[in-house]
């Protein structure tokens, strides 16, 4: 009573294509009917908790025993440097924000990891350091992975669980594209006069917008932010003229 409750009665354990890469390779381990008895431990909600921290998951799982039995299973994080050069390749794809964002994982995802020297999945079991408290010497033994497909399960839900088993939360992921959305600054553009110039007459210095002073008390001071036309009309300048068109109220 208790556990976890898997979304799949039945069937594979997995939807996305993140998590059921994640089985695929699981059940490529040829380890047979451990990892079965693991599926349906998982299923019948054996495993009571599970928490994603760097490097490891840890849970604990209802045996036949009183007591739960604790489970680890430790990854080999990648290292800062190889974070870096993930970094670098993650904010130089636009795409992957909105992907992550809306909760996805981008397909080519794993060829990142692979070109930074990184697996994001674990390719043998030999990748993986899988303790159990329970007295089965099997290794992996059904409680382990009962963990891992409950884990499975989990990342068609929430896939940045798998991004924390290797080290980087949401936030630190999301962080990264914000660093180069601020670093990729939008350049200055400068406004030149519209309409035409009388003859003989200069325009005004240019002045980017953003380094124009807009006073707030004046109504009609974002029009003063538009350069020297060097023309003028029976009612002044054609700003003063909009100007006073405006607060008027002359369409």
């Amino acid at each position: 009573e208790g556990g976890i409750v898997t979304s799949k009665a039945r069937g594979a354990m997995a939807s996305s294509w993140w998590s059921k890469r994640f089985t695929d390779v699981l059940e490529s381990y040829g380890l047979g009917g451990r990892m079965t008895r693991g599926k349906s431990y998982a299923r019948k909600g054996q495993v009571l908790t599970i928490d994603v921290t760097t490097g490891m998951i840890a849970a604990q799982v209802q045996g036949s025993r009183s007591v739960p039995y604790a489970v680890t299973i430790r990854i080999t994080p990648p290292t800062e440097a190889q974070w870096s050069s993930l970094g670098d390749v993650l904010r130089a794809r636009a795409g992957y924000a909105a992907a992550m964002l809306a909760g996805e994982i981008p397909t080519d995802l794993e060829a990142v990891f692979v070109d930074a020297g990184v697996s994001l999945f674990p390719s043998a079991w030999r990748d993986l350091r899988a303790t159990c408290s329970c007295p089965d010497w099997g290794d992996p033994c059904k409680h382990q992975g009962a963990v891992l497909y409950v884990f499975a399960d989990r990342l068609d839900a929430d896939p940045w669980q798998l991004l924390a088993w290797h080290g980087r939360t949401r936030d630190d992921i999301l962080a990264l594209f914000s660093v180069a959305a601020r670093s990729a600054a939008s350049p200055v553009i400068e406004v030149a006069p519209w309409w035409p110039l009388a003859p003989g007459t200069e325009p005004g210095p240019t002045v980017p917008l953003d380094q124009r002073p807009l006073p707030s008390s004046d109504p009609g001071a974002v029009l003063d932010r538009l350069a020297p036309s060097g023309i003028r009309t029976g009612n002044g300048t054609p700003v003063e003229a909009l100007v006073r068109a405006v607060l008027s109220g002359v369409d």
